[in-house]
């Protein structure tokens, strides 16, 4: 039996409009006219039968479009879904990812999880590297830079521009009032990224808060940012951080930003993909999902 379906481009804007709670909205995200939306929601009423939207001074959905848009929706998002499989499944092989090995453990892999969720269709592998991967010898799809941008014959697009902060576990932190009590904390430092020069050791952080020519602080030297922030939230010490790489523990209350400090910097991540992989199915869902994830 044939199915009875609306015409279903007149429904796809019907769904934008009520998303959007606009017309205009609407026409943005479809690329077309506002007069456009108006005409397809008004064939659509006129096919169904029913009013869509109370039409005044503002946009209001009718009783009946309320009642069916969840549906609707999720009818377009298991459409969406399906045609990615489509995607992914003729792109061939799993989808490799390279990522500087301190940003893919504590930013990364606890997000993974709702990547599978929503793409169980990919088989995400993960290369965890500081070098940068060369993409014509090399079998990556995708990788994950920091520095300050500019990589030629490659796509590029910035993740998040990163910042600096000063980061101790709550017993510590609670007793760090004004500047000058740092000079009671063991500090902690991370030597990689202090020797990679883009990281400010200890010195240069204390001047930045006023702190001049004062008895030299202990300073305990680790030889990666992980093991730092850890030392941090084992309540060892103070530690610099970049912020994306200690914001989770923030947020969960593991870290306390200390004197709420920060040095805002010119740095950051980037998403990089060579020309000849940008249009794989794989390759777009990942970074659909990733730009979602860092604007939250």
């Amino acid at each position: 039996m044939a199915r009875r379906l609306p015409p279903l481009n007149a429904l796809r804007v019907f769904e934008t409009a009520a998303r959007q709670g606009s017309f205009a909205r609407a026409a943005e995200e479809l690329h077309v006219t506002p007069a456009a939306v108006s005409q397809q929601i008004k064939s659509l009423e006129d096919y169904l039968g029913v009013t869509l939207f109370n039409r005044g001074k503002s946009l209001e959905l009718s009783e009946s479009a309320r009642a069916v848009l969840p549906q609707v929706t999720e009818a377009f998002d298991q459409l969406e879904r399906a045609m990615a499989r489509v995607r992914v499944g003729n792109d061939g092989g799993p989808l490799v990812v390279s990522a500087p090995p301190v940003f893919a453990a504590r930013w990364l892999i606890p997000r993974l999880d709702d990547f599978h969720a929503q793409h169980a269709e990919v088989e995400l592998r993960l290369m965890a590297t500081r070098r940068l991967v060369d993409f014509t010898l090399e079998d990556v799809d995708v990788a994950i830079r920091f520095g300050a941008g500019g990589y030629p014959g490659l796509r590029a697009e910035r993740l998040m521009t990163e910042s600096i902060v000063v980061v101790a576990a709550p017993k510590l932190a609670v007793k760090i009032k004004k500047p000058a009590d740092l000079l009671r904390c063991n500090l902690l430092e991370d030597r990689w990224h202090v020797g990679d020069g883009k990281f400010p050791d200890w010195d240069t952080l204390l001047a930045t808060l006023g702190i001049n020519g004062k008895t030299p602080p202990r300073i305990q030297a680790f030889s990666d940012a992980s093991l730092a922030i850890q030392a941090a939230v084992s309540g060892l010490g103070v530690t610099l951080a970049w912020n994306s790489l200690v914001m989770d523990d923030v947020k969960a209350g593991h870290l306390v930003r200390v004197l709420d400090h920060a040095i805002p910097t010119m740095l950051g991540y980037h998403l990089v993909v060579p020309e000849n992989r940008a249009a794989l199915g794989k390759v777009q869902v990942f970074r659909e999902w990733l730009m979602e994830r860092v604007t939250e």
